[in-house]
């Protein structure tokens, strides 16, 4: 959850991320040493470079998912109902994009830190909110609304809510392999899921649960279940199974990675308490099947860190934060090279590397990050926005391959293309609880080779969400651009930032 003064809290971030970035970008020049006309240049130079983009948002954001046609969608910091699109330049380049207002969400749904999925048709789908505009007076709003974004129609549709369920607020979620979106009720263990297709909801099992779901992040494990580290009953940990809509104990996470809450009972109706937890810090499913996992700051001091092995079930501690620095209610992201990008409160960012955590010297943040196609990470402030582009390159069996696509491509038609890996190795994003904006799906980028002009066919009905899915052959749709260059091309599938090799293709 995030209380006390929202306002205040991105106002702090705008002021934190243009100090951070001021003296790294001299102005709206691209990434230092990053050619704008090369794509490949700007994969191929991955140098830690911290900039700011050329064009800066027109309000503050709040938060940003990346769409399936490569686009940007955010929220507005200022009126939560505003949203808005950012395209790279023609050459694919993210540092010199531009911003559009798309269409806003329905009269009285203006909502801030809730769940959110990228749905396996290219919509967006978001369930409740923390806080609500217009609110209703009290702490909390924890708001039982949704709504779903059409990227092509431009449109929100309302969404209802599971039955029974008065409030979701700020609640854990994440899409199953199978397509559903699985959403936790904030106040109880209630669980339910949202059919794509009807736009339905449908309570699920949820016996065995030993708590309620406030305050939790959910990750995606290889075999389609979820793991979650409990925070009003740390430092137990639970899986959960769809196929037996059971949870069942993951065991200890043998270092305590939830904090004491400061606070007492926060309003959100006449007379209804809620009783915060604590906090807990993001986790994220490497490549090698390892869940890194945060925590938030601790009675001793810094936050803890723990590993679960995913294959064999076992926790093992981790390295404390260094400076005494915690990760509460923050975000992490995986880069394309399997290293963890961690956000500290203090406004440091870390990285894991599998063996140790260490400063990342160079970034300062003030807002959510995210996971670009080109591998970079686009780090929101509340009106500054940079990318920062790692180092370290993926290995060679990390790619998406390409088994079967059509050589021939017509300009504004559907087509099929299957292979492996298509989902990456892990949902690629994480924050404390709410606000999720995982990229485990797959892209299809174009690019033509007299030009070098980028385009990005978007993607949807991909076969699975699921991650990790290793030699199982999995598939996407994609649709070519009406408007995109004819001629000679080269076409490749990228997930969370890692490109397949190229396929060479005609556009008519």
């Amino acid at each position: 959850m995030r209380s006390a003064n929202v306002r205040s809290f991105w106002v702090v971030a705008a002021a934190v991320v243009a100090v951070g970035t001021a003296a790294c970008s001299g102005g709206r020049s691209m990434l230092p040493g990053i050619s704008q006309s090369s794509l490949q240049t700007l994969e191929n130079s991955h140098a830690g470079h911290f900039s700011r983009i050329g064009h800066q948002p027109p309000v503050g954001m709040a938060m940003e998912w990346l769409m399936t046609d490569g686009s940007v969608l955010a929220q507005s910091g200022a009126n939560w109902s505003n949203w808005y699109r950012y395209v790279p330049d023609a050459k694919g380049n993210y540092s010199d994009g531009t911003w559009t207002q798309v269409a806003s969400l329905q009269s009285g749904y203006g909502p801030l830190y809730f769940a959110a999925d990228v749905l396996a048709d290219g919509r967006l789908a978001i369930s409740g909110g923390e806080y609500n505009s217009p609110g209703n007076g009290y702490d909390l709003q924890l708001t039982n609304l949704g709504a779903v974004y059409d990227p092509v129609k431009n449109t929100w549709t309302a969404v209802g809510h599971p039955r029974r369920w008065k409030n979701i607020g700020d609640s854990p979620s994440s899409v199953l392999p199978n397509g559903k979106m699985l959403v936790g009720d904030k106040l109880h263990n209630w669980d339910a899921s949202l059919n794509p297709k009807t736009l339905r909801w449908n309570t699920v099992g949820d016996k065995g649960k030993s708590d309620f779901n406030a305050e939790e992040g959910w990750t995606l494990l290889p075999n389609g279940t979820i793991l979650t580290a409990d925070v009003k009953n740390a430092p137990n940990s639970e899986i959960y199974n769809p196929a037996a809509a059971t949870w069942t104990s993951a065991g200890s996470t043998i270092v305590d990675l939830h904090s004491p809450s400061p606070y007492g009972c926060l309003l959100y109706g006449p007379s209804l308490c809620y009783y915060p937890p604590g906090e807990i810090g993001p986790a994220i499913l490497r490549p090698d099947g390892t869940v890194f996992y945060t925590g938030s700051y601790s009675k001793s001091g810094p936050g803890h860190t723990a590993i679960y092995t995913s294959s064999t079930g076992k926790w093992a501690a981790g390295p404390n934060f260094p400076n005494g620095d915690n990760a509460g209610d923050s975000y992490a992201a995986l880069e394309p090279s399997g290293n963890v990008l961690v956000f500290g409160v203090s406004g440091t960012v870390y990285e894991w590397n599998g063996t140790t955590l260490t400063q990342v010297n160079g970034i300062s943040y003030g807002g959510p990050p995210l996971l670009l196609p080109t591998g970079q990470v686009m780090v929101l402030g509340y009106s500054s926005v940079a990318l920062y582009t790692p180092t370290g390159q993926p290995q060679a069996g990390w790619l998406p391959t390409i088994a079967t696509v059509s050589k021939t491509l017509t300009r504004g038609q559907t087509y099929k293309t299957s292979g492996t890996q298509f989902n990456g190795f892990g949902q690629a994003m994480s924050y404390g609880d709410e606000s999720q904006n995982a990229t485990n799906y797959p892209l299809v980028r174009i690019t033509h080779n007299a030009t070098g002009d980028v385009f990005y066919a978007r993607t949807h009905d991909h076969s699975t969400m699921g991650v990790a899915t290793g030699s199982v052959p999995v598939s996407t749709n994609f649709d070519v651009p009406a408007k995109m260059e004819t001629g000679a091309s080269a076409l490749v599938v990228v997930a969370n930032g890692i490109a397949s090799k190229p396929v060479t293709v005609t556009i008519k």
